[in-house]
C-alpha cells in the first residue's frame, strides 16, 4: 500500500511541475492529517472554547469599559448563583486590558490561579463555569463562552475532502520588496490593519496560481505569523462560501509547506459571534482545491 501511496504522490508531481513537496514519508503526512481532523472534530464536539460553546458577544464599541456580573444593569450579564451581582470591570488598556473585581466577594482565574486584578494581553480568563475570551483585533470585545451551551447539542461532526498530497507543496515566499499596509475587511464590517507581507506561487494540475500573503497588525497577532486567507472554485458550493484559510509553515530551508489537506473554515461558519477576514478579491483561485474542509452548514 505504501509503495503504491508513494508512485502514485510521484506521478503527481511529475504531471503537475513545480513546487511540489519531496513526497517523504506520504504515510506519515496524511496519518498527521487525519488524527489533525480528529482531533477537530473532537474539540467542536466539547471543549468549553468550541465555536459551539458561544452564546454572546459584547463590543465596547465606543465604551472604554464594560461590566460584568449577574444583576440586569450589566454590560456583560452572567446568570449563575456563583457570579457576583456586579463581578468584573473589564477596560481597555491600549493594547491590553485591565480586569478589576467589584464586588468583594468576586474572582476570577487566570490558568487556574484565581485573582481580583490583573493587566493581560489578548486572551481568555474563567468566570464560574463561564469563559471570556478577550478579544482585541483594534475592535475591543467580550465573547462568553458556557460549557453547557445549547448549541453544543447541534454538532454534527466536520466535513472533509479525503486527503490528497498532490495538495501538498513545498514553496518559496516572494517578498514584498516594500512595506505595505493593506486594509482586510471582516464579517462584522470592520476594517482590520494588516501587511502584505509577500506571495506565493503554485501550479494546480497545468494551472499557474497565485497566493497573497497578509500578517495581521493588531493586538493578540503574533510577529511571525503569516495566513493565507482564499477562495476558489469550489466556494459555495462544496466549500464555505466566505471562503477558506491554510496556514504557512516555515520549513527548516526557508522555505514555507502550503498542505491545502489542512485548509480550514473560518469561524464565523459556526457562530455568529465572530470577526473574521474575508478574504482579498485578488486571493480568488480560478480552479478547484478539492482538499481541506468542506462546508458543515451549521448556519442552517
Amino acid at each position: 500500500m505504501k509503495t503504491c501511496l508513494y508512485a502514485l504522490l510521484c506521478l503527481a508531481l511529475t504531471i503537475s511541475g513545480c513546487g511540489k513537496t519531496r513526497p517523504s514519508k506520504p504515510d506519515s503526512a496524511a496519518e498527521k492529517i487525519e488524527k489533525d481532523r480528529a482531533d477537530a472534530r473532537e474539540w467542536l464536539r466539547s471543549s468549553s472554547l468550541s465555536y459551539l460553546a458561544a452564546i454572546d458577544r459584547i463590543d465596547f464599541n465606543e465604551k472604554r469599559s464594560l461590566t460584568v456580573g449577574r444583576a440586569i444593569d450589566n454590560d456583560v450579564r452572567l446568570s449563575a448563583d456563583d457570579i457576583e451581582p456586579h463581578h468584573l470591570r473589564i477596560t481597555v488598556d491600549g493594547d491590553h486590558f485591565l480586569i478589576e473585581s467589584m464586588d468583594p466577594n468576586a474572582r476570577f482565574k487566570i490558568k487556574d490561579e484565581v485573582k481580583r486584578k490583573a493587566v493581560v494581553d489578548p486572551s481568555s480568563i474563567q468566570v464560574g463555569r463561564f469563559t471570556l475570551r478577550l478579544s482585541h483585533q483594534r475592535f475591543p470585545a467580550i465573547i462568553v463562552f458556557d460549557p453547557v451551551s445549547p448549541r453544543l447539542k447541534d454538532y454534527k461532526g466536520l466535513k472533509y475532502f479525503p486527503i490528497d498530497l498532490s495538495y501538498r507543496y513545498e514553496v518559496p515566499l516572494t517578498l514584498n520588496p516594500k512595506a505595505e499596509k493593506i486594509v482586510i475587511l471582516s464579517t462584522r464590517g470592520n476594517f482590520r490593519s494588516a501587511e502584505r507581507v509577500g506571495w506565493i506561487d503554485f501550479r494546480v494540475g497545468n494551472t499557474p496560481c497565485r497566493l497573497e500573503v497578509t500578517r495581521l497588525l493588531e493586538p493578540g497577532s503574533s510577529e511571525g505569523e503569516v495566513e493565507v486567507f482564499f477562495r476558489d472554485a469550489t466556494s459555495g458550493k462544496e466549500t464555505y462560501p466566505l471562503g477558506r484559510y491554510v496556514d504557512l509553515k516555515k520549513l527548516d530551508h526557508g522555505k514555507y509547506l502550503l498542505d491545502f489537506n489542512e485548509a480550514y473554515n473560518p469561524a464565523c461558519a459556526f457562530s455568529a459571534f465572530y470577526n473574521c477576514p474575508i478574504p482579498p478579491k485578488s486571493n480568488t483561485l480560478p480552479v478547484a482545491i478539492r482538499a481541506g474542509e468542506m462546508d458543515s452548514h451549521y448556519h442552517e
